[in-house]
């Protein structure tokens, strides 16, 4: 990794039609199918690192590697926001292979990025809506599934404090995929 002052920022998010992560009793895998996935690995194998939060690492305990089965043979190093030190020893993302896995003490999520080139960023509400309102999120990979799990699920981001429409960030839409019955559209940061 390179000493660049500030990395390509990329936030995943993979939800329902109606920006929903998770049911509200926490209940989230597997909301896209296999084929946002596999391209989810990829996507992966081209970051420096993943950027997740402990919330995540609790409720999921994700491997977030390249799976080298989808022709990955790169694994991204993970950062892991985690102020209260609760990461488990015995977590998933630790059996990663060849990569290093970083527990950041505070709250600066450009600090914790320091020293790389790519990040992306694969996170619960609170950590996504800080990048964003933060400015760094340059490109956003959303994963769409054809279901609605409606207000009572977990959103996507937490409250970004907007009290006006020309305040909120604008993201251009570039483009759209179809993955087998999900979508993937991609976005970058307009201003």
């Amino acid at each position: 990794m390179s000493g660049a002052a500030r990395p390509l920022v990329t936030l995943k998010l993979a939800t329902s039609l109606d920006g929903k992560i998770a049911l509200a009793n926490g209940v989230s895998q597997w909301i896209t199918g296999p084929e946002s996935r596999a391209v989810v690995h990829r996507m992966r194998a081209a970051h420096d690192a993943v950027l997740t939060g402990i919330g995540t690492i609790l409720a999921d305990d994700p491997r977030l590697t390249a799976r080298p089965e989808g022709g990955c043979e790169r694994q991204p190093d993970v950062i892991i926001m985690d102020s209260q030190g609760r990461t488990p020893a015995t977590a998933q993302v630790f059996k990663g292979g060849d990569r290093s896995v970083t527990l950041i003490p505070h709250r600066d999520l450009e600090r914790a990025m320091k020293g790389c080139e790519r990040v992306m960023i694969e996170a619960g509400a609170r950590i996504a809506a800080a990048a964003i309102q933060a400015g760094l999120v340059d490109r956003i990979e959303w994963f769409r599934a054809p279901m609605v799990l409606g207000g009572d699920g977990l959103p996507a981001l937490a409250a970004l404090g907007l009290e006006t429409l020309d305040k909120a960030p604008i993201f251009r839409r570039v483009g759209v995929i179809e993955r087998g019955a999900d979508l993937q559209e991609t976005y970058e940061r307009n201003r």
